[in-house]
């Protein structure tokens, strides 16, 4: 079947070739005849959409060609939501081609509906009659005018799923002096077989003295058995003595509407129910078949949503929301879908509560879908500054996060989007850091590592414990895409900030951020030893349980990384005891008169140690006082431990001398020739010696000396240039004062961007 469809487009094709004739679209695979037509599927120039070519020969149906021009002639000029709708028309000696939407025959898909549920292709055939009602009434009453040719192969199906009206070849006004209906109606293929009694019984001429309602009355009656029925026979009231239809004919026709149906078959065209009659009895309120559909009631409330009260409108958005799965998918995709999107785009209270039904049809569309309005009109919502959008926004991301590009969102999301994590509601704050996540891919380095970070340190601060806590964890799913710098000096301040929350979630999250950031290689193995363990060690004696265990979790993994690291380290870095220190050659060539030549034996480095100490010290005190403390501290160390009275004599100075400065410097002599202690020599310049003022070993002395001494040292820590605050802090400026943002520890990006990402 393929391969003679394939061939019917090569032959059109050709004929059109061979004509030179330019038609303003390409036609497509061949779907069939229909009356004097063949249908083609085709595609218009001029901006690609699809469309349906409806083709006459007039070398097949010569007699028939004033009946094409009619229907060319009446399908330019009648407009109705359910008229086939007409975008082109070329016509030629020997051919005819109309371009409508793309649509397809109602028998084609009547045999798609058989496998549907009784229920469900009831109501699309109820509903599609219903369609077919209102533009028949249209054509009766408004154009005063006789379609003449209801039939199955009048009706269209859109891609929507509506009924839309077609074949106008005949269709006529009786004041209309080039009126085809009346001469040429029974031109038409099968005409006799749709025509009413009336027409039987005389000729297409009787139908001017009638009403233009009568003759598609009829005909709208066998469309209603054709339908439900369309195994059934032509009623048998279409045949003279034409009898009454008896009630087992009705088939699968629904109960409300056979009694109309059969009033719609009166041979009577006096007393027959007309379309608008029928239509009417179908939309009451209380018995009306066609106002109990719900596709109708769906239809009409989305037809007039923008003038309709809110108690409608709640109706509407209640049903689509009950019923909204039992549609048609293509219903739901080109006629609901469309007329929630033009709703949407005037924003308004009800945009809350329209946006999920829109994200539920508009995520069904395949990704390459060119037609994308309805995730525009979502996007221009993130302007809106009603809240229940907003939330509705931000709840119902995951359903279109991934058809955004990374213009979109860095354009036209992130600016309102980050709004919200100041918002004094606090449901918007925390559906707004929940949110990020999901479109991070998306941010550029700027806002990633900068913008969003300093939103992200005001809210570890937040009072509600929940956002601290998706905080934390949100930067523990970031940690691995942001930049060098940012993880160096952003993620161990913030994890740890975490980790001392006093909301236990919160606590945990910053353990399991630090073990995730670890496995993803965010720190360097020094910081994981120096920075990261320290931080979870703490958590090890936590309050609660869950903390403990996280933490001895985590610790357990960062001391297995640890140790692999440490199995690949050599066992040291020293030089063997005689070989020349690496770095140090200047230094080797003379005699060890310094402390970085006995770094070479654990007793060099132990005193290498003690003298800068001692080295160190002795810079900040006078001459005088080091020579005393010096002294004190020697008759300290060599007195027994037994206390004495203050009249007892001090014990000799030579053994105090001996066995307290000599004696614990005695293995460091060469340190101890250093230009400190040759500042405090008591003798003076010629050689002579010059009396010494320090009196700490002096009987008569004060007892001042060893709490001046005491202060000395405590004025001289407090001259030394490390802050105490610093060791408080224990990652001094990296962390920020989240409420300037000058202090923030985002604000390291700025010094961090003067190097390279390596």
């Amino acid at each position: 079947m393929d391969y003679l469809r394939s061939l019917g487009s090569a032959a059109a094709s050709s004929i059109l070739h061979k004509s030179g004739l330019t038609l303003p679209f390409s036609l497509g695979e061949r779907i069939g005849d229909l009356g004097i037509w063949t249908l083609h599927d085709a595609t218009r120039r001029e901006d690609g959409s699809p469309a349906t070519v409806f083709t006459f020969d007039a070398s097949q149906h010569r007699n028939a060609l004033p009946l094409a021009k009619n229907a060319v002639r009446k399908l330019r000029t009648l407009r109705h939501p359910d008229v086939l709708k007409f975008l082109d028309a070329v016509e030629t000696d020997s051919n005819i081609y109309i371009v409508t939407e793309r649509v397809r025959p109602l028998a084609k898909a009547m045999s798609n509906w058989a496998t549907k549920s009784d229920k469900e292709r009831q109501e699309w055939l109820v509903w599609g009659l219903h369609r077919i009602s209102v533009a028949l009434a249209f054509i009766n009453e408004s154009a005063a005018s006789t379609h003449g040719a209801i039939r199955v192969d009048s009706v269209l199906i859109s891609p929507s799923g509506e009924w839309k009206l077609g074949g106008f070849e005949l269709l006529s006004n009786p004041k209309d002096d080039a009126a085809v209906l009346y001469n040429m109606g029974s031109l038409l293929p099968d005409a006799n077989v749709y025509c009413s009694p009336e027409v039987r019984k005389a000729s297409y001429t009787v139908l001017k003295d009638h009403d233009p309602a009568v003759a598609d009355a009829y005909a709208l009656g066998i469309l209603i058995n054709s339908v439900f029925n369309p195994t059934f026979p032509v009623p048998p009231t279409t045949q003279p003595p034409h009898p009454q239809i008896p009630a087992n004919a009705r088939g699968s026709i629904p109960a409300p509407i056979f009694a109309h149906y059969k009033r719609l078959l009166n041979p009577s065209p006096k007393v027959r129910l007309t379309p608008k009659g029928f239509l009417e009895l179908g939309m009451d309120e209380a018995t009306g078949f066609f106002a109990r559909n719900p596709l109708v009631r769906v239809c009409d409330g989305l037809d007039n949503f923008a003038v309709a009260s809110d108690a409608d409108k709640n109706e509407l958005v209640r049903t689509l929301r009950e019923s909204m799965n039992s549609f048609p998918q293509e219903f739901n995709a080109h006629r609901v879908l469309p007329s929630l999107v033009s709703a949407l785009e005037f924003g308004g209270a009800n945009a809350a509560a329209l946006l999920p039904l829109v994200l539920a049809i508009g995520k069904l569309e395949p990704p390459e879908s060119k037609d994308a309005r309805w995730l525009a009109a979502v996007v221009k919502l993130f302007a809106s500054a009603d809240r229940g959008t907003r939330m509705a926004l931000l709840e119902h991301m995951p359903e279109y996060a991934d058809r955004l590009d990374q213009r979109t969102v860095a354009e036209k999301i992130w600016p309102h989007l980050q709004t919200g994590f100041a918002d004094t509601v606090a449901v918007i704050r925390e559906a707004t850091v929940r949110s990020v996540i999901l479109i991070s891919a998306k941010l550029g380095d700027r806002i990633l590592n900068n913008d969003l970070l300093r939103h992200l340190a005001k809210a570890q601060l937040d009072p509600e414990p929940s956002i601290r806590t998706n905080t934390c964890i949100l930067l523990g799913r970031l940690a691995p895409t942001l930049g060098y710098n940012t993880k160096r000096k952003v993620l161990v301040p913030a994890f740890a900030r975490a980790t001392k929350d006093q909301f236990v979630h919160a606590r945990v999250a910053g353990v399991k951020a630090f073990a995730a950031a670890v496995d993803a290689g965010c720190f360097d193995i020094e910081a994981v030893a120096e920075r990261v363990l320290p931080a979870v060690a703490a958590c090890l004696v936590d309050k609660e349980k869950l903390v403990r265990d996280e933490a001895f979790t985590a610790v357990a993994a960062f001391i297995k990384r640890l140790e692999a690291h440490a199995a690949t380290m050599p066992e040291t870095v020293l030089q063997p005891e005689g070989a020349p220190a690496v770095g140090a050659t200047a230094y080797s060539s003379g005699p060890s008169t310094t402390s970085e030549a006995l770094v070479n034996s654990a007793t060099g480095a132990a005193g290498a140690l003690a003298g800068w100490a001692i080295s160190s010290l002795g810079k900040k005190l006078a001459a005088g006082d080091l020579v005393s403390a010096m002294e004190t501290a020697s008759a300290l160390v060599a007195s027994p431990p037994l206390d004495r009275p203050m009249s007892a004599p001090p014990p000799p100075a030579s053994s105090s001398s001996g066995s307290g400065l000599n004696g614990s410097v005695s293995a460091v002599k060469p340190p101890l020739a250093s230009p400190a202690l040759s500042t405090v020599s008591a003798f003076a310049g010629n050689g002579a010696p010059r009396p010494s003022k320090a009196k700490g070993l002096q009987l008569g002395a004060s007892k001042k000396p060893a709490a001046s001494l005491a202060a000395q040292i405590a004025a001289a820590e407090d001259d030394d240039p490390v802050d105490d605050g610093a060791i408080e802090d224990a990652w001094g400026g990296d962390l920020m004062d989240v409420q300037a943002d000058q202090d923030d520890w985002s604000e390291c990006h700025s010094r961090a961007a003067l190097f390279p990402r390596s």
